[in-house]
């Protein structure tokens, strides 16, 4: 048994700095050296090892059983889920159908500002809360790129876009494991974030709209954004605030996307926006070819396919059923190796390291069934199936390096207490505390790309430091979801799925670059919302 230290050099400031080493590489490598994402992930995985060994003093077996259990969850059902949303997406490509797909959007929409609302902050809301964990960049920046959208920005958009559904993501399951980790109602940290996301999330497609193309053009399609935020916000507050934290994405997304279609049949902006240098000015929706209905469903059948997969394995009865086989390997070395220590914890606790394999019900595995249906409709044959497969494969060696590598320097910093240092340190900023839960959140989701994870680690972390500063346990929980949707669009699990949808591999630095600033700038926005919360808005927590 190894106990965490928290504060290994006797100092939080020092120990926090020492934490922090990994977290500096990264940013270094990818915002100033522009380096690919596998050499980024690689090299801070290498320095959390030594951090954790050397500073921490944690065994070296137990750090290499962590960085191996992260590298495991890296390939499945991380990388899982990239490689059979980009098959899919492939598959419509190389059978033409993607061409009937991308003229259907251009009969709604030749305008590029309009297509990146229904489908960076529409659909991929949908996908986001249907699924989760990376399935919506990976499909939505995919489907702008074979609309002709510039790549950077198709993958910069996709990322920023995802910002207002994540706390949601994935049938409610973030705001799930906070209630559970904390102890706190789930319904009471559901309405919290329900009453600060929605401000997010109805400045979104402003903030998505004045990137792309500027104050003038954003102008331009003023109305589709007001209707585009505004749908998304008013079903996200109602939903998170009477229904609980399962649905607010899914209604919110559906809502968005009838309300922008419905909208668009009837009102055009001023000018058609293009990127700079594409071809031609405008597509004339008279000069596109037409389409029977029937021709229409099999080109949109795979979407629809996999629409279907993913609520389904996000029902309650059908998910009970496939988590049935899933397979639960106990890590030997780590498992109960680590005992985690106030104020961290409640009581001293052995922390658990159980792979779970669940090979049914993970969402790669919907997708890949939604795969091999979509194959019989567009009449792909078993040979061609594998090839196609085999070249997504080869298309994302790189991902397979750089994704795996960042989940083991997750796993490293959670384990060995590195992490909580950071945390603590952090939640010694007394009655601004409010203001740096949000930065709390945002730290865990850079690290572990995902807003369950930041919740699993730093909720109980939030609760403790609330009491101690007299603010409500429910305000900072809720904070550390909400502000750790800010992360997501710079987590290096993130900017790997997201160059790996777009053929931007080995470009990694460029969209860190490209977002870096976007999420800086929305964490200092939660986190004033959530200091105006704690002591002016008081009446605004449940």
């Amino acid at each position: 048994m190894w106990t965490q230290e928290y504060v290994p050099l006797g100092n939080l400031a020092l120990s926090a700095l020492a934490a922090s080493i990994p977290i500096i590489v990264i940013f270094y490598l990818l915002a100033i050296r522009r380096a690919p994402g596998q050499v980024a992930g690689i090299s801070a995985l290498a320095a959390a090892f030594l951090v954790a060994v050397l500073v921490y003093k944690m065994p070296f077996t137990t750090t290499l059983m962590a960085a191996l259990m992260g590298i495991a969850y890296g390939i499945f059902p991380i990388f899982w889920i990239v490689i059979t949303a980009i098959f899919i997406y492939n598959m419509t490509v190389e059978t033409g159908k993607f061409e009937i797909i991308k003229n259907s959007i251009a009969t709604i929409t030749d305008d590029r500002r309009l297509q990146a609302l229904l489908i960076a902050f529409a659909f991929g809301a949908f996908l986001e809360g249907a699924a989760g964990f990376g399935t919506p960049v990976a499909i939505s920046a995919g489907m702008l790129v074979g609309l002709g959208f510039n790549p950077l920005y198709a993958a910069g958009l996709c990322l920023i876009a995802n910002t207002a559904p994540v706390a949601f993501g994935g049938i409610g399951i973030p705001i799930i494991v906070a209630g559970q980790v904390t102890g706190l109602d789930t319904m009471k940290i559901s309405q919290m974030v329900g009453r600060q996301l929605p401000f997010i999330s109805v400045f979104i497609p402003f903030w998505l709209i004045m990137l792309m193309a500027g104050w003038k053009a954003t102008m331009e399609v003023l109305p589709a954004c007001l209707i585009a935020g505004v749908s998304f916000a008013v079903l996200q507050f109602f939903s998170s605030n009477y229904l609980g934290p399962e649905l607010p994405d899914i209604l919110s997304s559906l809502a968005c996307i009838l309300a922008l279609t419905f909208f668009l049949k009837s009102w055009k902006p001023v000018s058609v926006w293009r990127f700079p240098g594409e071809q031609g000015n405008k597509t004339a929706a008279a000069t596109l070819p037409t389409y029977s209905g029937r021709e229409l469903i099999t080109a949109w059948s795979p979407f629809i396919i996999l629409t279907v997969m993913v609520i389904l394995w996000g029902l309650k009865p059908v998910k009970a059923l496939i988590e049935a086989p899933t397979l639960s390997i106990y890590v030997p070395g780590l498992h109960n190796m680590v005992t985690q220590v106030a104020p961290i914890a409640k009581t001293p606790v052995a922390m658990a390291a159980a792979y779970k394999l669940n090979w049914l019900s993970a969402a790669g595995t919907a997708l890949f069934i939604a795969s091999i249906f979509s194959a019989m409709i567009l009449g792909v044959g078993p040979g061609r199936f594998f090839s196609i497969l085999g070249k997504t494969f080869k298309q994302l060696t790189k991902p397979l390096i750089t994704i795996p590598a960042v989940l083991g320097l997750a796993y490293i910093m959670n384990y060995s207490g590195m992490s909580s240092s950071l945390g603590l340190f952090l939640a010694g900023t007394g009655s601004f505390f409010p203001f740096f839960s949000a930065w709390l959140g945002w730290l865990g989701v850079f690290l572990t790309g995902s807003d369950t994870s930041a919740n699993a680690l730093f909720g109980n972390l939030q609760a403790v430091t609330a009491q101690q500063v007299g603010v409500d346990p429910i305000l900072t929980v809720a904070a550390n979801s909400s502000g750790g949707v800010t992360g997501k669009m710079i987590s290096p699990q993130s900017i790997a799925v997201a160059t790996a949808a777009t053929g931007l591999v080995g470009k990694e630095g460029d969209l860190f670059s490209f977002t870096v600033m976007h999420s800086l700038a929305l964490a200092v926005i939660v986190g004033v919302m959530t200091y105006l919360q704690a002591y002016i808005l008081a009446w605004m927590i449940p």
